[in-house]
């Protein structure tokens, strides 16, 4: 079956996550991604150590990231493989770019350098801080951009040290920001005849999932705080510790709040003045928590869901990822798939969160070699005697 983006061509001059996070889903979606890599290749090649060694030269972060894409390397600081890139330029749909600000100027690859030659070209920045503004030419990285954002601020336990999210959100949240712009500008092409160019980064990205944190702020004028894993407007929605070990309860409604003190067998929580109300047991959050603990301590994790979805509460159990790949909905979702590499063999890699019924996403390409597409590239360009 055909897959939606058949027939677009991306050329992908980004490294390590936020960037290649973007053209993998771009990949995903059937588009024709060129990954042009540097002599030394993508830092993700790399990164782990030793201990995230794959089979051949490449670190399983690579691996991640990059599937459905073709490798090509070239030098861009050399005027023969800037003329490779403005060949393939022409020829493409989209570029996408993650250095600093200025990098792609000073190399003579940047928007307006090859909007001269494809004027239709969609032409999508990533950065740390953006293309703009006092700090647009600082380093950016996913730590850097949750500390500034204010996701840090409001990440771990009360009074605790400073924690970054548990997943780099800054560089996957800003993947997904990308990819969407490219989207949309596609689409935009298709009436208006016109590429643009698109700036985005870590640091947008990270501020914009910050939906309830900037509205409590807005509307108090007081800072958020970290709550741990409880909900900012809504109690009870947390982790609560249980016999063996921890259980997530979402008891939003009025309904599911007399559900869950029915299920914990303290009906009379119902009617306490203190939890009458979700704006009332937000506010009593401290001694919420005690009675629901109390209660869960007489059974385990396992024993509380099941009496909890039985009652109509919402609820789960927090899964390490082992216990993630063994649970049977992981894999009814189809959320791992494999491929066969040229030299690792066969892997593991992340099914599609998206399924689509008429155009479903699939690996057709394993994480390249380094330049393992070059002359295969070079001969759809008519270049084969360049290098």
């Amino acid at each position: 079956m055909a897959l939606a983006l058949d027939g677009v061509r991306i050329v992908d001059l980004t490294q390590v996550m936020g960037g290649p996070f973007c053209t993998m889903q771009l990949g995903d979606l059937g588009a024709d991604v060129i990954k042009v890599e540097p002599p030394g290749g993508d830092l993700a090649r790399s990164m782990g150590g030793a201990q995230l060694r794959m089979p051949g030269d490449d670190n399983a972060p690579f691996f991640a990231l990059n599937r459905n894409k073709r490798s090509i390397t070239l030098d861009l600081s050399t005027d023969r493989d800037r003329v490779v890139f403005m060949a393939l330029a022409r020829t493409a749909d989209v570029v996408i770019e993650s250095f600093r600000p200025g990098v792609t100027k000073r190399l003579g690859v940047d928007y307006d350098a090859v909007a001269a030659v494809n004027p239709r070209i969609i032409y999508a920045s990533i950065s740390g801080f953006g293309q703009t503004g006092p700090y647009a030419d600082r380093p950016g990285f996913d730590l850097i951009a949750q500390g500034m954002s204010g996701i840090m601020s409001v990440t771990g336990e009360p009074n605790g040290t400073p924690v970054k999210c548990g997943v780099p959100i800054a560089d996957l949240s800003v993947g997904l920001i990308a990819a969407n712009g490219v989207l949309a500008a596609l689409f935009a092409r298709e009436k208006t005849g016109r590429g643009q160019y698109i700036d985005t980064s870590l640091f947008d990205s990270a501020l914009s999932m910050a939906v309830w944190e900037t509205t409590e702020y807005w509307a108090t004028g007081e800072p958020p705080r970290p709550m741990g894993s409880a909900h900012r407007l809504s109690a009870p929605y947390q982790a609560f510790r249980t016999s063996d070990g921890y259980i997530t309860l979402a008891a939003l409604t009025t309904l599911q709040w007399k559900q869950l003190c029915a299920t914990l067998g303290r009906e009379a929580l119902a009617t306490d003045p203190r939890f009458e109300t979700n704006a009332l047991r937000t506010a009593n959050r401290a001694a919420l928590i005690t009675e629901i603990e109390t209660a869960l301590g007489a059974a385990t994790t396992a024993q509380w869901v099941e009496r909890m979805l039985a009652a109509g509460v919402p609820a789960g159990p927090i899964h390490d990822f082992a216990q993630v790949f063994q649970d049977p909905h992981t894999h009814a979702r189809h959320m791992i798939e494999d491929v066969d590499h040229p030299v690792a063999g066969r892997v593991h890699t992340l099914g599609f969160p998206l399924k689509m019924s008429d155009t479903p996403l699939r690996v057709r390409r394993a994480p390249p070699l380094l330049g393992e597409h070059s002359a295969e590239i070079l001969r759809e360009l008519g270049m084969e005697d360049v290098r």
